[in-house]
Formats: structure tokens, sequence, C-alpha cells
């Protein structure tokens, strides 16, 4: 590891509109090369309740809309409702070495993180290990459809495993963007410690000091 590795860049956004938020992430992505090199690692929240689809959705998939805004995500993945969970985001610029990584295997990385995050509210967390069934993309729901490295729960109901946070991903020439979600409900909605619990777990997982960033790219 040399020294540029020992940092990331950590942007503490406030909310936006749904369609903002999405082009605060694809701006980020197309100008990772002003990162220096670093990963950027992005905490935000929605001005309104929200609804982000995955790029290969279309909104008729979304069966209960009603007072939601709906947006389409840059990345993949599932029909997320977004007064219900927190959101985070990577950016991570080209020729690091997690671009490096087998795509699937990147998931994997960013959800220990994750998982550390959540252990502290007493959670017991694992990542679905194995290569799921294949689902209807054009359908299917982020918290209901679990994906190989996606975080579940094993002690929120008697006899049940639940999905308690997912993410997708687009990856260009410029790098990669990760898009992340954790739902609020098994923490009981404290948001607040969330924030604090997820950015030290990424410093712990990834051995790692964040430089607070300063973006001109909304």
């Amino acid at each position: 590891m040399n020294n540029r590795d020992k940092f990331w860049h950590f942007f503490d956004d406030s909310a936006h509109s749904p369609q903002e938020n999405m082009e605060i992430d694809i701006n980020l992505l197309a100008n990772s090369a002003n990162l220096a090199g670093l990963p950027l690692l992005r905490f935000y929240d929605w001005d309104r309740p929200s609804i982000s689809i995955g790029y290969v959705q279309k909104e008729d998939a979304v069966k209960n809309s009603e007072g939601y805004t709906i947006v389409k995500r840059p990345t993949g993945g599932g029909i997320v409702y977004h007064d219900r969970d927190f959101t985070y985001s990577v950016i991570v610029p080209a020729h690091h070495w997690i671009t490096e990584l087998d795509r699937v295997e990147s998931y994997r990385v960013f959800h220990k993180a994750v998982v550390r995050a959540l252990d502290t509210f007493g959670l017991q967390c694992t990542l679905v290990e194995k290569k799921q069934p294949k689902s209807d993309r054009a359908t299917m729901q982020c918290f209901i459809t679990p994906t190989k490295y996606d975080v579940l729960c094993n002690n929120l109901q008697p006899g049940r495993v639940v999905k308690v946070a997912g993410s997708a991903q687009r990856c260009t020439k410029n790098g990669i963007l990760h898009q992340g979600s954790i739902s609020l409900e098994p923490i009981k909605k404290e948001k607040a410690q969330l924030r604090k619990e997820l950015k030290h777990a990424f410093e712990k997982e990834f051995c790692i000091q964040f430089k607070d960033f300063m973006s001109s790219l909304k």
C-alpha cells in the first residue's frame, strides 16, 4: 500500500431532489480524474419522499408510487423507497486497486464495511455468499430480492433472514460508481448514529483516513 491508498475523500452532503442526487453522483464519476486518484464516500439525503429505479426499469414497474417522486438511477438494481433508508455512494477513480477487482467482488468489500457498521447496533449480519437465482430485473424490488454479497440479518424476525442493505454499480472508463441503500427499520431509524458508524466502519475496513470534500460539481 502506498501513501495515497491511506486517504479517501468524505463528502457529507445534504438533502437534494431525487434528480439532483443522481446528477451529483453522475458528475462525480464523470469528473473522477479531479479526485487525485482517491475514492470518495458520499452520504446524502432526499428532500421529499422518493423512489429510485434501476436503469433498466420503467416507472410503471412501481405499483405504489402515490406521494413519491420517481427517479431513474444511473446504476442497476431494483426499486428502492427512500423514505425508509440511508443512502450513500462511493466513487472509485480509474486505476485504483478496487477497480481491478472482479466486479462482484467489489460489492463484497464495500458491504463488509456495512456489516461492520450494523454490527454496532447488535444486528447479526452476514453477506449472501452464493449466487442467487436470476430475477426479473425489470420489476425487482431491492429489499425483497437478495443478490450475491447483499447484507442479510438473521435476528430481526424469528425463523426469517431479512435483507437490510443492497447496492448497484455503474462502471465506466472513469471508474466505479457504487450506490448503496441501508434499511433504517432494523436500527429504529437512528440515522445520525448510522452516519457516524458507517463512516468509522469504512475507515476501519479499508485502513484509511478521510479528507473532507467540498463539491463544485453539482
